[in-house]
């Protein structure tokens, strides 16, 4: 039996990257799937890779889009959700001058607004003793200057994680953070950066990571589908960082 057999989970940007990775991953051990994407082309993409799940359109940036969530779940999954990965986000690299409220305001709408109002409204979908879990980021606790918004999301995420561990403790409702580093995906791109910037800053990257190489989205969804299992089934409330070694203290 698979590990995931039998369960029905939710996957928010989960058409490409790291989403698309851990939606693959839990429908290969067997998971229902629901996931949500921005993109028409991603979405038209996942559902020609992942024929089996539910892809719908999703602006977790929008305020009301949670609760039109919550109103899709209740419809995919009348019995509950098992687990969640809010995974949506997104980030762009502009040091203290090149920022504007507009670029704080993107920032902080998907990054922490739309997980936290997505756990609100998801809460009564949720099963007791299913799992919720969050993307945080390995620039948090460093000091690069062009990702001062952006990590500033990010650290908030790892705050509101414990705060949502103990809210939906007792559910025996789980709350984790899986924590990238540099992954070989169009993170960066989407982040503005150029295709030789992000050559050079991949390279650079790859030099400091103390196992010798970049991540994978494979190898960050191998994480968060452990977070989501009953095998973390008494982790809660903690941080699992993938990033080969780079941040370790």
């Amino acid at each position: 039996m698979a590990r995931f057999d039998g369960r029905t989970f939710l996957v928010t940007g989960g058409t490409s990257g790291i989403g698309l990775a851990t939606a693959k991953r839990l429908s290969d051990e067997g998971a229902k799937l629901l996931i949500t994407g921005h993109s028409e082309n991603h979405i038209e993409e996942t559902r020609k890779a992942l024929p089996k799940a539910k892809v719908i359109e999703n602006d977790a940036s929008a305020h009301y889009s949670a609760q039109a969530l919550a109103d899709c779940v209740r419809e995919f999954a009348p019995d509950g959700l098992d687990g969640a990965f809010l995974n949506a986000g997104f980030g762009r690299f502009k040091a203290l001058g090149e920022i504007d409220a507009t670029e704080i305001d993107d920032h902080f709408d998907l990054n922490l607004r739309a997980p936290l109002l997505q756990a609100k409204h998801l809460g009564p979908c949720m099963k007791d003793g299913g799992a919720i879990l969050l993307v945080g980021s390995g620039t948090v606790g460093g000091g690069r200057a062009d990702t001062l918004v952006y990590s500033a999301t990010k650290a908030a995420v790892r705050q509101a994680a414990r705060s949502l561990a103990t809210e939906f403790a007792p559910r025996g409702i789980r709350v984790n953070v899986v924590t990238p580093g540099a992954t070989e995906s169009r993170f960066h791109e989407r982040g503005g950066m150029s295709e030789a910037e992000e050559k050079s800053y991949k390279e650079k990257v790859a030099k400091a990571v103390p196992l010798g190489r970049l991540g994978t989205p494979e190898d960050v969804a191998a994480v968060a589908t452990f977070l989501l299992s009953d095998d973390a089934a008494y982790v809660t409330g903690s941080e699992y960082r993938v990033d080969g070694g780079l941040t370790m203290a």
